[in-house]
């Protein structure tokens, strides 16, 4: 456990113990196990939230899906029946569209690419977005690292090596039509179907961050990794907007307050653990390989096939261009 990861749990046990019994108690739907970003994000967030409010709110996190499937939380959260949610940023785009940009793939190089964005005026544009699309409000932001590839059959470092693979994908298209720009037609499926079909060899790999792959015990399940970069996972922490918009205006502050809070412990803690639980999966047994030729192949393909197939969706070119220019780099080619 790092330093980080102690205090926040320190705190959290301190502000507990001296809770008002009238104390508001929140549920947040969390989709993944412990030990992995999400559970830490939502740790920080319950003891931002505990802090920011005296004592007056808190909230109880419901680990492994135990509350929906993610994409349902996103309903349940807009109708109001449920408070909170912290789920992969794919499965929020089929609801709010442009949020889809971060998961083109290679838009997002590196940690510091995704914390510019998600916390400037492109993450804020896109909060908006999401309320009026959604009926929900991003509150925070959770950092979980790049999708890498795992499999239970080969190693795997050129698109040919891909060939043959059946590889679980979210139900989502962005990542679909990726998969398909390497050659090959993934197989969609729930989050929560996901081990088990691993497990049983109904398909033979998936992507997801170091930390789910550990959180997720995916190690039982596969052996080989391969170091891809394609999309760097970002966990939207949600609100229900009608929860939201029914809280005073000191408490909305509080809340927010506490999602940023949240959001700057995550990003300390995926600069304090990846490297940790990447070795810890290769003491278990896993082996990784980088791609070939600094991913070019899998890069070229990617960005040719399905960047333009989803200008329209997203909201137009021009919304990936504001993207790659407050990075610093050139808009995509026509």
């Amino acid at each position: 456990m790092s330093a980080m990861t102690r205090i926040l749990t320190g705190a959290a046990t301190a502000l507990a113990l001296v809770l008002p019994a009238h104390a508001t108690e929140y549920r947040v739907a969390v989709g993944d196990g412990a030990g992995g970003t999400q559970e830490a994000l939502g740790k920080a967030f319950v003891a931002a939230l505990e802090e920011q409010s005296g004592g007056n709110m808190t909230a109880k996190l419901f680990l492994n899906g135990q509350l929906g499937d993610e994409q349902d939380t996103v309903t349940a959260a807009a109708t109001g029946t449920l408070d909170f949610s912290i789920l992969a940023i794919n499965n929020i785009t089929p609801f709010s569209p442009s949020v889809g940009t971060l998961t083109l793939p290679y838009v997002i190089l590196s940690q510091e690419d995704a914390e510019k964005v998600t916390q400037g005026e492109i993450g804020q544009q896109m909060v908006e977005q999401t309320i009026e699309d959604a009926g929900v409000r991003i509150i925070g932001w959770g950092y979980s690292g790049f999708r890498v590839l795992t499999n239970s059959k080969k190693p795997v470092s050129t698109v040919a090596d891909l060939q043959g693979l059946v590889v679980r994908v979210p139900k989502n298209e962005i990542m679909i039509e990726t998969y398909k720009s390497w050659g090959i037609n993934p197989t969609p499926m729930a989050w929560g179907e996901t081990f088990a079909a691993l497990q049983q060899k109904v398909v033979d790999g998936q992507d997801n961050p170091y930390m789910t792959v550990y959180a997720m015990k995916f190690d039982e399940v596969q052996k080989y990794i391969t170091n891809i970069r394609y999309i760097f996972s970002i966990e939207p922490l949600i609100v229900s907007e009608a929860l939201f918009e029914g809280l005073s205006e000191e408490e909305q502050a509080q809340v927010l307050a506490a999602g940023e809070a949240a959001t700057k412990a995550s990003a300390e803690f995926l600069r304090a653990e990846e490297t940790k639980i990447r070795e810890e999966l290769v003491a278990r047994g896993m082996e990784i390989t980088e791609p070939a030729d600094g991913e070019k192949e899998f890069i070229a393909l990617a960005e040719a096939a399905v960047w333009p197939k989803f200008y329209d969706q997203i909201g137009g070119k021009e919304v990936l261009d504001n993207v790659l220019t407050s990075l610093g780099r050139p808009a995509a080619a026509e």
